[in-house]
């Protein structure tokens, strides 16, 4: 049985930094260190204040901690998981792309003010749920260990629980439409033949490789080989001239008499003391 910490270390890039920054976000929420209201998605306060990260912290906050919290995390850790080491195995690029992708659906989708939520993480987590489902769709699962169903209709299937349980569905609507919005892009449209145009823009590579985190393959851009590395060169012992001495004098023992000049000279290289290599003449010409 692994280790919390051997379980941690063994997630997949992107699925693992999206859960952990939820958790944060939250964590942080319950220790009063920062507004909820201050990362909300409001457009007034983008457009008119230049507040441009509320484009991107709404997507972090998944709620205070709660149950419906939880149960975001281990989708999360348990589909987001399935999808990055299955479909989008060794394409951490294109999966990131995916979950870029949805946020800017979301954006566009929550601009229309019947649609707007402060808070998108909600949705992009139902993304990650309504994908599962179509690219598991024989997969079975069972929801509280009562109903036993297939993967395609666990989306479904868990907009029915929030309908009981009498939370929001717009939220999980909107994570749906901008689900199928991609997979239908990249799926169902290239199958139906038509051109596959959706490609994983250039800069979306450019970013995985300079992370240093995942594998991408076929990628047109190479890995970043200085990424996660502090420093990188040759090494010197801080007693160098002790050492340069010692090599010294083993030279001139394992040296017989006629080659001792020649090891003199090449401890003294050795040091770094040789100014001047070649013959050497008298003033007088003696």
């Amino acid at each position: 049985m692994s280790t919390p910490a051997e379980y941690y270390n063994s997630l997949p890039p992107v699925s693992k930094t999206y859960g952990v920054a939820c958790l944060m976000t939250t964590a942080a929420f319950y220790l009063q260190l920062y507004n909820p209201w201050n990362i909300a998605l409001k457009y007034g306060d983008v457009i008119k204040r230049f507040q441009v990260w509320r484009l991107v912290t709404n997507f972090f906050f998944l709620g205070p901690f709660s149950f419906p919290f939880a149960f975001r995390l281990i989708i999360i850790a348990k589909y987001g998981v399935s999808l990055e080491r299955g479909p989008f195995d060794k394409r951490t690029a294109d999966f990131l792309w995916m979950l870029i992708f949805g946020a800017l659906s979301l954006l566009v989708m929550a601009a229309i003010p019947p649609l707007w939520n402060p808070f998108m993480g909600v949705s992009l987590v139902f993304m990650i749920v309504y994908i599962w489902g179509r690219e598991f769709p024989n997969a079975r699962i069972n929801i509280y260990g009562v109903v036993s169903l297939k993967g395609f209709y666990l989306p479904w299937a868990m907009l029915a629980l929030d309908l009981i349980f009498g939370d929001p569905l717009l939220p999980d609507i909107l994570g749906m439409v901008a689900g199928h919005f991609y997979y239908f892009l990249t799926v169902l449209h290239p199958l139906a033949g038509g051109k596959y145009i959706f490609k994983t823009p250039l800069w979306v590579h450019k970013l995985v490789a300079f992370w240093g985190e995942g594998t991408q393959t076929n990628s047109p851009v190479p890995r970043n080989p200085q990424a996660g590395v502090a420093f990188r060169g040759r090494s010197y012992r801080l007693n160098g001239s002790q050492s340069s001495s010692r090599a010294a004098s083993e030279a001139e023992t394992n040296t017989n008499p006629q080659q001792q000049p020649n090891a003199a000279a090449a401890a003294a290289a050795a040091e770094g003391r040789v100014a001047f290599r070649g013959r050497s003449y008298r003033l007088d010409g003696r």
